[in-house]
């Protein structure tokens, strides 16, 4: 299971220290970030994080602040993160080339950790933060300064299907595997791509296809263990035709089944690599990831992985030694 990255909260300290325990954490948490009260000497504040994969998604809960990162900041840093804000409850400002934009819950904005920036919290808030790795996103070919301070999401689409993706990914992350929750933040990582092409003008006929792709992605990983997830219940659950269904995994060759059959494989393989499932049966591990049987699982098995489960997992446990 994901387990929490981090957690702070200034009930652990007096109320004498939580400004300066507050703004430490605020500094190593976000690589630099410098911390601003309005002025205010009492504060109270939570943060936890999880990770999905390489994303790090955090819950914050905190009287209003501000948080800057300088120029001089940004030279000392080296890690490279496109960072978005979605307000659970409050508002935020992101300040960054030379806009500003504001955001309430329903909405989300992304901002580059790389160059300067100031997001204002001017009431108490508790939002959802997510940090991508920048080059996921330059590697996919947009331009990112035109796209960063900006509110998304208060007009539905992709922008929106993207914030839904974020919160589901936060409930869910803590009964997930370290391979589920990576898949998930591909599958968030893919949802901002697509959302920030719809702000670039460039949303098409495909986007809207490969929207839906993920959404079914994303619905397959969350209901990977019910053995009567099908083609049928995940077009009712989404509320779209098995037509589109197909479409949207038409240039996949194994289709919306193959690609079920397949995540239920990869997560039976990450239990048998993992040591502490070790005494955990292999029909167990089978009926856990959605196999009806297990000699349909066994079957399957063999004919992704070209041996046996009992064969796998013996070798994999003689590599462990």
């Amino acid at each position: 299971m994901v387990q929490l990255a981090k957690t702070m909260n200034t009930d652990d300290v007096s109320a004498g220290d939580r400004i300066p325990y507050w703004t430490d954490w605020i500094d190593r948490l976000f690589h630099g970030l410098q911390s601003d009260l309005y002025g205010d000497t009492r504060f109270d504040g939570r943060m936890d994080s999880l990770h999905a994969g390489d994303l790090i998604l955090t819950r914050l809960e905190a009287d209003r602040h501000r948080v800057m990162r300088s120029a001089s900041d940004v030279r000392g840093s080296d890690l490279g993160y496109l960072k978005i804000v979605a307000p659970f409850h409050g508002c935020a400002g992101v300040e960054q080339q030379g806009r500003e934009a504001w955001v309430t819950p329903g909405q989300w904005c992304i901002y580059d950790t790389t160059d300067t920036y100031a997001v204002s919290n001017p009431t108490r808030v508790e939002h959802l933060i997510v940090m991508v790795p920048k080059a996921q996103l330059i590697e996919r070919g947009l331009a990112m300064g035109e796209l960063m301070a900006r509110p998304l999401g208060s007009q539905g689409g992709m922008a929106r299907v993207a914030l839904e993706t974020m919160r589901s990914a936060w409930r869910e992350l803590p009964a997930m595997s370290a391979a589920g929750a990576r898949a998930l933040g591909d599958v968030i990582t893919h949802c901002v791509h697509l959302s920030l092409l719809d702000l670039a003008g460039r949303g098409t006929a495909l986007t809207q296809r490969e929207a839906l792709r993920e959404r079914i992605k994303q619905h397959v990983t969350q209901h990977l263990a019910d053995p009567a997830l099908s083609v049928e219940r995940i077009a009712l659950a989404l509320g779209v035709s098995r037509r589109q269904l197909y479409n949207a995994f038409g240039d996949e060759p194994d289709g919306v089944a193959g690609f079920v059959q397949a995540r239920r494989i990869e997560a039976c393989r990450a239990a048998f690599d993992d040591p502490q499932l070790a005494g955990r049966s292999i029909t167990d591990i089978a009926l856990a990831s959605g196999f009806s049987s297990p000699a349909h699982f066994s079957r399957v098995f063999r004919t992704h992985t070209g041996t046996s489960p009992s064969e796998y997992r013996q070798a994999r446990a003689c590599v462990g030694r």
